[in-house]
């Protein structure tokens, strides 16, 4: 029998699944969403006393189509549509075996989430909550906006997928941009949570993996594809040596290296060469370029910043965003000194002025410069902004630490 912790893993494993076969039977975007929640909570009920069914996902699935078609049934507006579909199903084509699936449920709700009737932010929107399972307030820290916002923003995109079926792989590759930006941002919520107790989510960031390594085999000659998937695993690669014994943040510059995926370096140091050599370099491709630098150097002292520098300088070219052009901040740090890199940091306080990264950046850089004083007020307004605990611990223990000896900034 599985305990409490394993078990709410295999139901987050599950959930996008589930919700993605329902949705591919049935189309109802909204109701299938309510019926997979309610076959979650009635697991959560059963499975710790019960055990775990031997297939989990179809136990979900006949759970939660009961659901729906019970719901769907009570509505009369909605009683023809549901005959007409149940008609075009065949019997056989809703199987819950998930040893040996047609197409990947998650992958497919992930597409459909994607719909080009929507907006790119209702895109990346509605995948954090269906495929994600990113709660509201997550997804709105994510894309820096109030949380109401963000509620009236996926309430919409339901609203617009609602009856919307499945389409075939073939077209998929039409919706990549969004597909691509949305598993990006699981990423780095699993990577580097945005609120809690943990630093990581690790659970998103391997799904994040997962289905980017099924994007990859989908459409191989795609160089951005590859790109993310590079960044992913060079990134994620270090996630062994990020947390202390006590769950603290360790960043970049302190890490024990030793820890890293060495096999995750290999790999994505060969997917981004690969990508890098087939033709122009998208976003992707220089962020793993500038993943890779760092995970080859054999120490940080050994960073080649003056490489990181130019790689910045082409990904600012393509994105001028306000995060890329604050990692540009830190490497101009490192190659020219402190006080250019806070020079750089100026201009970018409108733009991310409700962040707590340019605070801790600019605290690092001011410890760098000997400004102790600026830098602990720095380090505190960071404090205050993030609501990830380890992030509020390092912070708060580098403002009681505070000598006003230089110590390198690092990112974990």
């Amino acid at each position: 029998m599985k305990g409490p912790t394993e078990t709410e893993d295999l139901l987050r494993r599950c959930a996008p699944q589930v919700l993605g076969a329902l949705v591919r039977r049935y189309g109802h975007f909204d109701a299938a969403e309510d019926a997979v929640q309610e076959a979650l909570l009635a697991a959560a009920g059963q499975w710790p006393a019960e055990g775990v069914p031997d297939n989990p996902r179809g136990w979900l699935i006949k759970v939660a189509s009961r659901r729906l078609t019970d719901a769907l049934r009570a509505e009369e507006a909605r009683r023809a549509r549901e005959e007409r579909a149940a008609a075009l199903t065949p019997r056989d084509a809703f199987v819950t075996d998930d040893r040996a699936p047609r197409e990947d449920d998650t992958l497919s709700l992930l597409f459909l989430c994607c719909h080009p009737d929507l907006t790119p932010s209702a895109q990346t929107a509605l995948t954090l909550r269906a495929v994600g399972g990113l709660t509201t307030a997550e997804i709105a820290r994510a894309h820096l906006v109030p949380e109401a916002t963000m509620a009236q923003r996926i309430s919409r995109a339901k609203r617009k997928v609602r009856g919307v079926r499945f389409e075939r792989p073939d077209t998929w590759e039409l919706r990549l941009p969004a597909v691509l930006q949305t598993l990006y941002l699981i990423f780095n919520e699993g990577y580097t949570a945005t609120s809690g107790p943990s630093l990581q989510r690790r659970d998103l960031a391997r799904e994040a993996i997962r289905l980017t390594r099924e994007v990859h085999r989908l459409l191989p000659d795609f160089g951005e594809v590859a790109g993310l998937l590079a960044l992913m695993l060079l990134t994620d690669a270090r996630r062994d040596a990020r947390s202390g014994p006590h769950g603290e943040l360790i960043p970049l510059d302190e890490q024990n290296r030793g820890r890293w995926d060495k096999a995750a370096i290999e790999e994505g140091v060969a997917l981004v060469t690969r990508a890098l050599s087939g033709g122009p370099a998208g976003p992707y491709q220089v962020r793993a370029a500038i993943a890779a630098v760092h995970d080859e150097a054999p120490s940080a002292d050994a960073t080649d910043w003056q490489e990181i520098l130019g790689l910045y300088d082409i990904l600012v070219g393509l994105v001028p965003g306000p995060v890329e052009r604050l990692g540009r901040a830190v490497a101009v740090a490192m190659v020219h000194g402190p006080q250019a890199g806070l020079t750089e940091l100026d201009a970018l306080d409108g733009d991310l002025s409700e962040s707590h990264r340019l605070d801790a950046v600019r605290g690092h850089l001011l410890e760098r410069a000997g400004a102790a004083a600026e830098a602990r007020t720095a380090y505190e307004s960071a404090a205050a902004k993030t609501l990830s605990l380890p992030e509020q611990r390092y912070l708060r223990a580098r403002v009681s630490r505070l000598t006003g000896r230089g110590d390198g900034p690092g990112s974990a």
